[in-house]
């Protein structure tokens, strides 16, 4: 009964309302068109340079939430299971600072989309993002942020001083170094993508889950194989 009080605690039930209307968003997108949602389609589908900042912005928001929310659920479960032995509150805090890491990198993201317009489907930066981010997968900064991903509880009882809001920052920020290389593939015809945005939340929730670097390396190799690929193509 305790389990079940804290996980419909308001924080909570925000936070399942925000999940799915960021994926029921998504599928509005993704979806054959309906009445009630074909301008939305249309907005938010048309090329970078229409669209300009606001529209790119929104979109990477709403990338940001379905995609990343999932990957955080097993940190988020461990500060409340932390913060009811201790007695206190302050889940929605800690949201909030993991939030706002994460408007930050939609900003930039929204910014670097608006930068290069049309260039996105260019093979050559699409190998290049492929690249970088297959590189990065076997980075040591890689393996750090992804050692704290993986150990929530650790994490917390190291910065429990911090409070809700720092830790909640801190959280974003380790999550942010865990898995900014694979959102931003979304920058090459991976945005409002429901088929690649389902699999990416898949490999960075399984990537978090599991043990070891065998899949953090398989990820990695499969983005370095579709840069030759593209490059291999390209020549």
């Amino acid at each position: 009964m305790r389990h079940f009080d804290r996980m419909t605690a308001p924080h909570w039930l925000t936070l399942y309302a925000l999940l799915l209307a960021a994926w029921a968003g998504v599928w509005a997108m993704t979806a054959p068109p309906l009445a009630w949602g074909t301008l939305w389609r249309d907005i938010c589908l048309s090329a970078p340079v229409a669209m300009g900042f606001p529209g790119l912005f929104g979109m990477w928001l709403l990338m940001a939430a379905a995609m990343m929310l999932p990957t955080a659920l097993p940190a988020l479960a461990t500060y409340d299971h932390l913060a009811d032995a201790q007695g206190v509150s302050g889940g929605g805090r800690l949201v909030a600072g993991y939030a706002i890491v994460w408007i930050g990198f939609a900003a930039a993201a929204a910014g670097a989309q608006t930068a290069i317009g049309g260039q996105a489907e260019s093979t050559w930066i699409a190998a290049l993002l492929l690249a970088l981010a297959g590189a990065y997968q076997f980075s040591t900064f890689k393996d750090a942020c992804l050692s704290r991903c993986r150990r929530p509880l650790v994490f917390f009882l190291e910065h429990w001083a911090r409070g809700p809001l720092g830790m909640g920052l801190r959280l974003g920020a380790v999550c942010l170094g865990c898995c900014w290389a694979l959102m931003a593939l979304g920058l090459i015809g991976g945005a409002m993508s429901l088929g690649f945005m389902a699999l990416a939340t898949v490999l960075m929730t399984v990537e978090k889950l599991s043990r070891g670097v065998v899949i953090p390396r398989a990820i990695g190799l499969a983005c370095l194989s579709g840069a030759g690929f593209l490059i291999g193509g390209y020549l």
